[in-house]
């Protein structure tokens, strides 16, 4: 007579199954993980990098419309009323230009900004208009002293301040002082 033998699973190898199981989740847990943790670094970094662009950009509008308003003809010194008037100046017979191109946001990446309206509904600055907190909260140069501590990169202003015999009254809350007090469009 034979016996016949059943086929039964071993309990060890069960257990074996179980732990190999448990250590592929495990595995799978630890790289999301990791992997989310990647994201946010990844994310911080290009957020710094728009904000030092962001920083470089609103500085040339501040050095263009300082230019612009330095280099009124006559004496009669007036801000541009927009910003294309930096382009193209037709105040004069020559052509004058302060910018190349009018700069995209790079919070936003859109050509729109806030405009810091100044004497005669004149632009004297720019800001942008991304609510985004900003990593940067301090160690600013020094013409840019009041940006440390904002909430959004939108209260961080670009402001031209004329020399201090052609302003009426310095206001606080931009970028140095300003001619009046400002007008957000």
């Amino acid at each position: 007579m034979t016996q016949t033998r059943r086929l039964t699973p071993h309990a060890s190898s069960l257990t074996d199954q179980g732990f190999t199981y448990i250590g592929v989740l495990s595995l799978v847990a630890i790289m999301g993980v990791a992997l989310a943790a990647t994201g946010v670094v990844f994310h911080h970094q290009a957020q710094r990098g728009k904000e030092k662009e962001l920083l470089f950009v609103g500085d040339q509008f501040r050095r263009a419309i300082g230019q612009y308003y330095e280099r009124s003809p006559g004496g009669d010194k007036r801000f541009p009323r927009a910003l294309e008037d930096l382009l193209l100046d037709d105040r004069y017979p020559a052509t004058q230009r302060y910018l190349r191109r009018i700069y995209l946001d790079p919070m936003t990446s859109k050509p729109q900004w806030g405009l810091v309206r100044g004497p005669g509904n004149g632009i004297i600055g720019v800001h942008s208009l991304s609510p985004t907190a900003p990593l940067k909260t301090a160690g600013f140069p020094e013409r840019y002293a009041d940006f440390e501590g904002r909430e959004s990169v939108a209260q961080w202003r670009f402001v031209y301040a004329p020399a201090a015999d052609n302003v009426s009254t310095p206001q606080p809350g931009t970028a140095g002082a300003q001619p009046a007090a400002p007008r957000e469009n």
